[in-house]
């Protein structure tokens, strides 16, 4: 006796896979940001904030999605409300009214040595500048203030973890992944002057 099948119902089959999808949890929930200093997209994870971009340094919308697609999980979902903290604390510390953030980091675009950079760099407090040599330092690699830059230039959460407080050792400001007028302007904010 042969078994045999009936035919696959294409249509059928997109429609339990759509259903499925929509119903599935998404991994990465994104949103668009006002901000002063430019539109700012941010993602994020169940376990916090994984991605705060420029969105005209990084390509556009398409090109951040596509490397959190690539990097975290192809299951993104533009979900504004789920943003809803970050955005509350970063229109705070753009009107002046909050020097540190609370929110709960998801650390998994970053590699280990650029953790303990970003982490010794989150130290560095409100209205207050770190140099290269010793933000590496503090990360446990005295010799690495090169290795540091690349990875404060790498940081995947700019403004929460506060790669712009970070100077050159003659007090230049350095680079900065969203250019260096709104690294000026962060300094601004928090009343550094420029050196």
């Amino acid at each position: 006796m042969t078994l045999t099948r009936p035919p696959l119902d294409q249509d059928a089959a997109a429609r339990a896979a759509a259903r499925f999808a929509a119903d599935a949890p998404a991994d990465v929930s994104y949103a668009v940001l006002d901000s002063p200093i430019g539109t700012l997209v941010a993602a994020s994870t169940p376990r916090g904030l994984a991605r705060l971009a420029y969105e005209d340094d990084n390509g556009g919308l398409d090109a951040i999605l596509e490397a959190l697609a690539d990097r975290l999980s192809p299951r993104i979902l533009e979900a504004p409300a789920r943003l809803d903290p970050v955005r509350r604390e970063l229109d705070e510390y753009f009107a002046g009214r909050r020097e540190h953030f609370d929110l709960a980091l998801d650390w998994a675009l970053v590699a280990p040595f650029g953790r303990r950079v970003l982490r010794a760099t989150a130290a560095i407090a409100f209205g207050q500048v770190s140099t290269y040599a010793q933000v590496a330092a503090r990360a446990g690699s005295p010799k690495g203030s090169r290795a540091a830059g690349n990875a404060l230039g790498a940081n995947p959460m700019p403004i929460v973890i506060p790669c712009h407080r970070v100077l050159r050792s003659g007090g230049g400001l350095g680079g900065y992944t969203g250019g260096l007028h709104r690294k000026q302007a962060l300094l601004a904010i928090e009343g550094v002057r420029e050196t």
